[in-house]
């Protein structure tokens, strides 16, 4: 284990920050009508997503910034959060125009693959119809299987529960359930990621966001991590620092449509907010940092408590390089 011992961080006002002279860019495009009663509209939100790809690429047209970002020879995966359902987990639309983008730029419709860790969860938040209708695939990762020569391994491990559908259920012996192994979609079919992560609240990790989506998406064995923030706050850094997770990821999405600050994962609309954007960046720590800010502001809006939330997350994820957590040093760009 990389930290140690480290315990998590809690703080209402305040994000612990490593030093560093490096800069975070984040685009947040703030749209208008891009719903209708909790429903998107495909064409605003295909618009507003365009122009904030525009804006991050500093590109003109879709073909230049897709192919600034991925070749047309790789295979890419567009990890959603389809858990929660078509409405608080990732909108459908936002990855409509994700594909549809795609498309444009030239990859072949069976190199683009909606994604996530369970099958039946893209089925019923409506992923499976929608890759029909463009001629996509859509895949589960448990489903696809997983890679016996990829795999985490914390220094001090935890003894995993293991359920069916991790590899090493109904095995025994010395070190099992010691590794999280990676899904072979992630290890051996996919090139490049596109994490498209809902603005939506997690009690243990803080939020539903870039890092838990990817990383509990991408390995099995996870329930020893699930439930205890600590724990939570060294995996999923250390996940994502794989080479076979974080390296691949060329873009992150938050879609920010709606922002829901209680209740997550699970969709509680009561507790959501109409926010009409969407954020882009290279950067997963600064969304998910500038995430939990929109979040706590939310919460003070409506007079909610404010949860324990996970902020050492983001400190170890900075500790590992994979982005910046300090607001001071993340250039935000608002365009509408």
């Amino acid at each position: 284990m990389l930290f140690g011992g480290l315990i998590s961080v809690r703080a209402a006002d305040s994000f612990p920050l490593h030093a560093t002279n490096a800069t975070a860019r984040v685009v947040q495009v703030d749209g208008v009508g891009l719903q209708s009663a909790f429903l998107a509209d495909d064409a605003r939100v295909a618009v507003a997503f365009n122009l904030g790809l525009f804006t991050l690429t500093r590109t003109a047209n879709i073909s230049d910034a897709w192919r600034s970002l991925v070749h047309t020879n790789d295979t890419v995966g567009i990890k959603v959060f389809s858990q929660p359902g078509p409405l608080s987990g990732t909108r459908p639309a936002v990855v409509a125009a994700i594909v549809h983008g795609l498309l444009a730029a030239g990859l072949p419709p069976d190199k683009i693959i909606i994604w996530d860790k369970h099958a039946a969860d893209l089925r019923a938040a409506g992923f499976f119809k929608l890759a029909a209708q463009l001629g996509v695939r859509v895949a589960g990762a448990a489903e696809t299987g997983y890679d016996p020569n990829t795999f985490y391994l914390p220094d001090s491990p935890v003894i995993g529960s293991l359920v069916w559908g991790d590899s090493e259920f109904g095995l025994k012996g010395e070190g099992i359930g010691k590794k999280s192994f990676v899904s072979k979609l992630v290890s051996q079919q996919i090139t490049k990621i596109i994490s498209v992560a809902p603005l939506l609240n997690e009690n243990d990790a803080g939020l539903c966001g870039h890092f838990f989506s990817l990383c509990l998406g991408s390995v099995d064995n996870t329930r020893r991590f699930e439930g205890d923030s600590d724990r939570l706050a060294v995996a999923l850094p250390e996940i994502y620092a794989l080479p076979s997770v974080g390296d691949r990821v060329v873009l992150n999405v938050t879609d920010a449509l709606l922002g829901q600050y209680l209740g997550g994962p699970a969709s509680f609309l009561q507790y959501a907010t109409v926010l009409d954007q969407i954020w882009l960046s290279r950067d997963p720590v600064a969304l998910d940092t500038l995430a939990l800010k929109e979040l706590a502001r939310q919460r003070k809006i409506f007079e909610v408590p404010l949860p324990k939330l996970n902020y050492q997350l983001y400190t170890n994820a900075v500790l590992l390089q994979l982005g910046i957590n300090d607001p001071s040093r993340i250039q935000i760009e608002m365009v509408k």
